[in-house]
């Protein structure tokens, strides 16, 4: 797979029949290796390993109403108070970001109400606050830190 903008992780990858798994440390199980599932799982351990949230505060394809229709968020984080802190939308390496990719992950967010919304394809990593008083986000350079 190809390398991303982020530390290199030991992910664990096994061959079965010509296709590629890699496990997920989250849910527990192993998964058919796609360039988004690519991503998505190191990004999980970026904010497990490098950002210090625990694991057992992450809920991953977690499925929301919108407008209602079912939609999945890839990754959402929650903070002590069981309230999701984090909300990140994975794209594909090759899938270019766009303000339509934000855009969907801020729709998610009007139902969710997350404090940080993130948006990745495992090279560009956009991170942004929300300010659900004004109703708008300030962008960051990176994700804070999680306090204990």
């Amino acid at each position: 797979m190809q390398q991303l903008n982020l530390p290199k992780y030991n992910l664990r990858l096994k061959r079965k029949d010509d296709v590629i798994y890699i496990f997920d440390s989250i849910r527990k199980k192993y998964l058919v290796l796609t360039p988004e599932e690519w991503v998505r799982q190191n990004f999980i351990q970026y904010l497990i390993i490098d950002k210090s949230y625990p694991s057992s505060y992450f809920s991953i394809e977690k499925g929301i109403k919108v407008s209602n229709t079912q939609k999945r968020v890839d990754i959402a984080v929650y903070n002590k108070s069981r309230e999701i802190e984090i909300l990140v939308e994975c794209k594909a390496p090759e899938v270019k970001i766009t303000q339509k990719s934000f855009d969907q992950i801020a729709r998610y967010n009007l139902t969710l109400n997350s404090k940080y919304l993130i948006v990745t394809n495992g090279i560009t990593h956009y991170y942004a606050k929300m300010d659900l008083d004004k109703e708008k986000y300030i962008f960051l350079k990176d994700i804070p830190e999680y306090i204990r």
